[in-house]
């Protein structure tokens, strides 16, 4: 725990929570040199879209039908049965409002899609987006995926200031939850206000992890783990490998190459480290599949690299870091979504087991829970 962040970000969330939309501008024009509406206008949607370039227009559009079309299987449905003529079951709701931060220092207009298609799919009726402006704007294709996805409440907001607004409800209405990452004040930011709200994850540097063998060709290997150290440089890569040529040939600034004696041993090692990705380049990279317990993703064979399925393959890539794969996973659709135990108890079932709940409630020294079902006739 950095304390003196903490400590930093505590402060500046406490005075929003105070001072309300006046401390939001204060700090909107401290770290982004924004003064101005933060509601973006529908003149500026429209301006947006005529930025795009047609052709990009078309490459996102089937973007989103690839995303669109991989997360609509995961939707569950409502899980109800019966027994002694009572029903009991699990029922799914969706969030009713989210907010998705948006990174701005290199615009990601990805994280858009790959939070907002599974957001829709759930049925989440009201989404806020909030990303930093640059130069007074928002990056245009931004502006044009909200479009797309039906999102009409983007606003001009970055840093903690962001999350601070869509926690509290300052300049718009509160949120339910928050997705997406940002930099380490954006992730603290967000880690203190859970509770709050909810909160997708606290997202740490890109990582990613290559499992080869001899057979994998050596320029792949290389350019997928130089890949995501392109995110920055606390970014992580690892080459879990059992050849010494593919060993040296990877041996460059930034890529941990750890030599194993056989692919077992390989995928222990990946348990270990729990990466957000996982290549699998191997003769047979099914079979070790069986082997792995801890990874956000796994992507198998040469022709699934880990920037086709940040981009088009329409998998999500909103995926565990830190060594929290141990215990999380993948943003699905059902991230969107609440569970909520349903039991409707005929009164034959109730009079005939409730001895189990008086005695229970005894045991419990609780004597106004066994009031309420000794009262039952």
């Amino acid at each position: 725990m950095d304390l003196e962040l903490e400590s930093y970000v505590a402060e500046i969330l406490r005075d929003i929570r105070e001072r309300g939309v006046e401390a939001v501008r204060e700090y909107s024009k401290k770290f982004d040199g924004y003064d101005g509406e933060f509601r973006v206008s529908e003149e500026e949607f429209d301006e947006a879209e005529k930025q795009i370039p047609e052709r990009d227009k078309e490459i996102i559009k089937r973007i989103i039908e690839r995303i669109w079309e991989y997360h609509a299987r995961q939707k569950e449905k409502d899980e109800l049965y019966i027994r002694n003529a009572s029903i009991y079951g699990i029922i799914y709701r969706p969030i009713r409002r989210i907010g998705i931060y948006v990174p701005g220092g290199k615009p990601l207009p990805s994280t858009l899609m790959m939070i907002g298609v599974p957001a829709k799919i759930a049925g989440v009726k009201e989404i806020v987006v909030t990303t930093p402006p640059k130069d007074g704007k928002v990056d245009p294709y931004v502006l044009y995926i909200a479009e797309i996805l039906d999102i009409k409440e983007v606003y001009k907001l970055g840093g903690i200031q962001a999350i601070g607004a869509m926690a509290y409800g300052i300049g718009m209405k509160k949120v339910d939850k928050i997705f997406g990452p940002g930099n380490k004040f954006v992730n603290e930011a967000k880690r203190q206000v859970f509770g709050i709200v909810g909160i997708d994850s606290l997202a740490g540097p890109s990582e990613i992890a290559v499992i080869a063998d001899e057979t994998a060709k050596k320029e792949y290997v290389l350019y997928d783990l130089l890949s995501q150290l392109e995110h920055g440089k606390d970014s992580k890569a690892w080459l879990l490998t059992t050849s010494k040529e593919l060993a040296e040939y990877c041996n460059v600034e930034g890529i941990e190459v750890v030599l194993c004696e056989s692919l077992e041993e390989c995928a222990k090692k990946a348990n270990e480290i729990a990466p957000e990705h996982l290549e699998i380049l191997t003769k047979e990279p099914m079979k070790l599949v069986e082997l792995i317990e801890n990874a956000g993703a796994i992507y198998l064979g040469e022709y699934t690299p880990v920037p086709a399925a940040d981009y088009f393959l329409g998998v999500n890539h909103v995926l565990p870091t830190g060594g929290t794969a141990r215990f999380s996973g993948v943003l699905t659709v059902m991230d969107f979504m609440k569970k909520i135990s349903l039991a409707y108890v005929s009164r034959e079932e109730f009079l005939r087991e409730r001895y189990l709940g008086i005695r229970l409630a005894e045991i419990e020294g609780l004597e106004m829970h066994k009031k309420s079902m000794e009262v039952r006739k």
